[in-house]
């Protein structure tokens, strides 16, 4: 029934995502203090602080998810597959703060968001084929996404 879980390939999983959100915490933290501060913002926009946690606990279950497609074997062409779409999901992740943060556009962020949503649906979608649970693990990460990208076009639209 419980099948023995590969610590290794767990932690490797998990680093590589939280090593996603530090590379674009790079690029955020720059414009903190500065630029973003000085957006007009929507009344939703969320307190400074609940980033943070959010993205860690998000980065965490899109780990567990990647670790559970992973343990169905790299030989299996919906494996790669599905590796493929989470590496491209994840690399559209951190380069949404470079646009946004980093180049401080949030015209070219909402483009780039509506991409990177589309690529987790994929990624869930085949994800869903190897594994339920990997599947819905990435559901709150959508979600999230979902309501980031109207929040990227409300202060694109606030702040033209």
């Amino acid at each position: 029934m419980f099948q023995k879980v590969n610590v290794f390939r767990l932690l490797v999983s998990v680093i590589i995502c939280q090593f996603a959100g530090v590379i674009g915490s790079i690029f955020t933290a720059s414009s903190l203090e500065g630029w973003y501060f000085l957006l007009e913002k929507p009344t939703f926009n969320p307190p400074s602080w609940v980033f943070f946690p959010a993205w860690t606990i998000l980065y965490t279950l899109m780990g567990i998810s990647l670790y559970l497609v992973w343990e169905h074997g790299l030989q299996h062409k919906e494996v790669k597959t599905g590796i493929f779409l989470f590496g491209l999901q994840l690399g559209l992740n951190t380069l949404w703060s470079l646009l946004f943060f980093g180049l401080k556009s949030p015209y070219y962020a909402f483009l780039e968001i509506l991409i990177l949503w589309a690529a987790i649906l994929l990624t869930i979608m085949q994800f869903r084929k190897i594994s339920k649970s990997a599947s819905f693990l990435l559901i709150p990460y959508i979600l999230w996404v979902s309501f980031a990208a109207l929040l990227n076009y409300q202060i694109w639209v606030l702040n033209p």
